[in-house]
């Protein structure tokens, strides 16, 4: 192995080991590469997680050994890398990395962290998320192009209820569209305006878009995935890394690019270039934070007037009021 690689980031020096060890075969991409590429989009991942407790998908061998996530923040965490204390639904704690500085996601990175997770929160208020996220996910017999025709009407709807959204690839098939909103609002606020707006769409084209939470019900449609909002769920961060063979990236989009983009134009190798020149499609997003009373009410007036209530949660998550049964349709009947 190479000796170590120190790089300057601002006014730290991040000590890189084992640069050349690989961490993408198939495109050849070294740990050095990835440590690069976050150097060169440093101010847009560090838009994404600042202040924001995140947890890292490590892959210290590489893509194509072990891996797991890191909720805790590391033991030999740096002092100037802040924490922030999230609760999971089981009522236990973590304290999570709260990257503020863009030398923290290279320190992170050093670790093998390809992806970040951050929550929809910042550290000083862990209990009210400040982004509603929707996650258009192509199931099996649907792609992309049925993901962007789903957040074209997304867009739609959101506009009708006074939001705006900024959408991004997955680095995998899908598509995410985050909307700033004011931290006003508990996880199941946000999750309730979720289904709403899942809701609304599936009720606009119901032959392509569903919001079965059980897989057996969906068949060949895009799931608009709500449960992405429920806490402890995360959604990897802008320009994350995808622990895929050819080294995606999740790539923020501006709207007038979505049908014209595909996720394969943006990867380890062609994504600095792109921010170089036409800078963070982000930038602007956190001078926004719009309201969801009109996605609450839309929320309510689907329970008062189609008897439409609460949609089932993660497994691991623990029993909510007013929940449905927690089975499968096909072990109910039985």
């Amino acid at each position: 192995m190479a000796e170590a690689l120190e790089l300057t980031v601002g006014e730290r020096t991040v000590r890189v080991s084992n640069p050349d060890k690989v961490y993408f075969p198939r495109r050849g991409f070294t740990k050095a590469d990835v440590v690069r590429y976050y150097l060169a989009v440093g101010d847009g991942v560090l838009r994404a997680l600042k202040d924001r407790p995140t947890t890292l998908e490590r892959y210290p061998d590489g893509v194509e050994g072990e891996s797991f996530f890191q909720k805790r923040a590391p033991k030999n965490l740096p002092d100037w890398i802040p924490t922030g204390r999230i609760t999971f639904p089981s009522g236990r704690y973590a304290d999570e990395i709260c990257p503020t500085e863009p030398a923290a996601v290279l320190w992170a990175a050093n670790l093998g962290c390809l992806t970040f997770h951050p929550w929809p929160v910042r550290r000083h208020d862990t209990e009210h998320p400040d982004e509603l996220r929707i996650d258009l996910d192509p199931q099996p017999g649907t792609g992309y192009g049925d993901a962007v025709r789903a957040a074209l009407t997304l867009r739609e709807v959101l506009d009708e209820l006074g939001l705006t959204g900024w959408p991004k690839t997955s680095g995998g098939r899908g598509l995410h569209v985050f909307v700033p909103i004011a931290a006003d609002w508990t996880f199941t606020q946000v999750r309730r305006s979720a289904i709403a707006v899942a809701r609304e769409l599936e009720r606009r084209d119901p032959e392509r878009i569903t919001t079965s939470w059980w897989k057996e019900e969906r068949g060949a449609k895009l799931f608009v995935d709500y449960n992405q909002t429920a806490r402890d769920r995360t959604i990897a961060g802008a320009y994350s890394v995808r622990p895929f063979p050819h080294a995606p990236v999740s790539a923020p989009l501006r709207w007038e690019e979505l049908t014209s983009a595909v996720p394969e134009d943006f990867d380890l190798a062609t994504m600095p270039a792109r921010f170089a020149e036409a800078g963070d499609p982000y930038a602007d997003m956190d001078t926004h934070a719009f309201r969801l009373d009109a996605a609450l009410e839309l929320a309510a007036r689907d329970e008062r007037e189609h008897g439409l209530g609460d949609l089932p949660y993660p497994p691991e998550h623990p029993k909510m009021k007013g929940e449905p049964k927690r089975v499968q349709p096909s072990r109910a009947k039985k």
